[in-house]
């Protein structure tokens, strides 16, 4: 849960101060920042990954949990939702900008991989390391969208608490039945699927379905658990 109270931190610190000066920022220094973290955020992918001890492993549940994504249509599914919600609630009237600031700024920070993942690895091992990072990038956003949208935007942090928290605790359900082994594979599918995050969405260097590759992170524990009685 620490993970998510940092994400609410950073979030209400960056609509306030979106809020109070955001149209004077430049573009381009969120573009340098945003770059900065891809580039963490990959080389972190890559330290999570060296530390498998079956790359096997890995591939295989990169490869099975990417049919499984695409088979599902998860990230299709992702954005649907998003979608449904928007119109749903703020329909074509783009007066009410509370609702659809709150709206925006919920889809867009937890309607993701980095957030599920974070999550799972703060609620299995206490390491709230993505989320902390994630934390720095919803930041940047919540300053943006607040100076256009509205205060609604920082009303985000409870949809982010419920989302992000729920995932936490229940993680933390399973870690009487996650083994160590497991848990290593998991962090370096996990590792993988960072990766495709900084390629994908902060260094924009090839557009990747990462949504789809969701079902690596059951996968993973699921083969080694197999592995381990035959």
């Amino acid at each position: 849960m620490i993970g998510t109270l940092i994400n609410i931190a950073t979030v209400i610190i960056g609509g306030v101060l979106g809020f109070l000066f955001g149209s004077r920022l430049p573009e381009r220094l969120r573009q340098t920042v945003v770059a900065g973290l891809g580039l963490f955020v990959l080389v972190y992918g890559v330290y999570n990954f060296i530390q498998t001890k079956n790359p096997l492993v890995v591939l295989g549940s990169v490869l099975i949990g990417s049919l499984l994504g695409e088979w599902w249509k998860i990230e299709d599914s992702l954005g649907k939702m998003g979608k449904f919600l928007e119109a749903r609630f703020s329909g074509n009237d783009r007066s009410n900008r509370f609702v659809h600031g709150f709206l925006v700024a919920s889809i867009l920070f937890c309607v993701g991989p980095m957030s599920i993942l974070g999550s799972i690895q703060d609620g299995l091992t206490g390491n709230y390391s993505i989320l902390a990072t994630k934390s720095i990038l919803d930041g940047f956003a919540a300053l943006a969208f607040t100076s256009t949208l509205g205060i609604g935007v920082m009303f985000s942090v409870i949809v982010i608490l419920v989302y992000q928290g729920g995932i936490s605790l229940l993680a933390a359900q399973l870690n009487h039945v996650i083994t160590t082994p497991m848990m290593t594979e998991l962090t370096a599918t996990g590792g993988i699927l960072l990766v495709g995050i900084a390629i994908s969405s902060l260094l924009e260097i090839k557009q990747i379905r990462m949504g789809n590759f969701l079902p690596a992170l059951i996968v993973a524990p699921l083969i080694v658990f197999v592995l381990a009685i035959i």
